[in-house]
């Protein structure tokens, strides 16, 4: 299937579909805020021997009569079956948590408390600034390895692209208030890496197009055809990877469910930028480079 779209002459129209959505982002995060999970708040955290095979559907069930904002992980020890599961909790009183262990115990009587902690808020002050380390790092590795590969034009509208996309994901969640915590990071930095790996595939394409093309040859037109050419092998790659989060979704539980939102969106958003924002920023700055030229001849 061959596409002729003509996205580069029309890139004014998504430079504003993107900047209404992330003005209004803006709006939202600093009138309304992330919902942030257990992990990024001071709790309580329970790990409980259930003495048999269990779901985390059904422990969530059991005890969010007595917890309002919780978050279970199940607990592997090797290849054997997983009777452990980690309840995280927002600050708590005593009473809350006996009744919770009390509901546990009814439904699976030989229930044992393994052990109670406190997690300090400090604890998600470091989470959030790794992360934020790690995306910063990413970033300027990718600036410098597409810098070498391609040129520093590419990687900076690369970058462009995929901090378009990390702050796509956020936005959703922000709108949706879909808990955010520690997976929700684990897909962020998934999304970079992804998102920089399709808007290559573009960059390279634009690359061979402009080795076989002459000197007189119409940049718009040539990136135009290079990304629409491209556009065929972005979408399968995506919809292939959609399946598996899919599935991720649909039978990974609860706890892995933010997780695939995420990915999910993220992706989608990676196909966006790829086609219709990264592309558009080097054809821009390219022509501003050109026009500069002349003009300094000029004079």
């Amino acid at each position: 299937m061959k596409f002729n779209l003509n996205i580069i002459g029309k890139r004014k129209q998504f430079y504003y579909v993107s900047v209404v959505f992330i003005v209004f982002g803006i709006g939202l995060l600093l009138f309304r805020g992330l919902n942030f999970g257990v992990d990024f708040r001071s709790g309580s955290l329970l790990e409980v021997d259930l003495k048999t095979v269990y779901t985390t559907g059904e422990v969530q069930q059991t005890v969010s009569p007595h917890i309002e904002r919780l978050q279970i992980r199940d607990i592997r020890e090797g290849s054997g079956q997983r009777t452990r599961v980690e309840i995280r909790t927002t600050n708590i009183d005593n009473e809350s948590i006996n009744a919770a262990l009390e509901s546990l115990q009814e439904k699976w009587p030989e229930a044992e408390l393994v052990s109670t902690a406190r997690v300090d808020a400090t604890f998600s002050g470091v989470l959030v600034r790794n992360a934020i380390y790690a995306l910063i790092l990413a970033s300027i590795g990718m600036l410098i390895y597409i810098a070498i590969r391609f040129e520093h034009k590419f990687a900076v509208a690369a970058v462009i692209a995929l901090l378009h996309d990390v702050f796509v994901v956020i936005i959703f969640f922000a709108l949706f208030r879909i808990e955010v915590n520690s997976e929700f990071i684990a897909a962020i930095l998934t999304i970079v890496g992804y998102s920089v790996n399709d808007t290559m595939v573009v960059f390279d394409r634009i690359r061979e197009n402009l080795v076989k093309a002459k000197r007189h040859a119409d940049m718009e037109e040539l990136v135009n055809r290079s990304v629409n050419e491209s556009i065929v092998r972005a979408i399968n790659t995506s919809v292939s990877t959609l399946l598996v989060v899919g599935s991720v979704f649909i039978f990974g539980g609860i706890t892995l469910r933010p997780l695939a939102i995420a990915l999910v969106i993220g992706l989608i958003a990676g196909v966006y930028s790829t086609i219709f924002i990264a592309s558009s920023i080097w054809v821009d700055w390219k022509n501003a480079e050109n026009k500069a030229r002349l003009n300094t001849k000029r004079t």
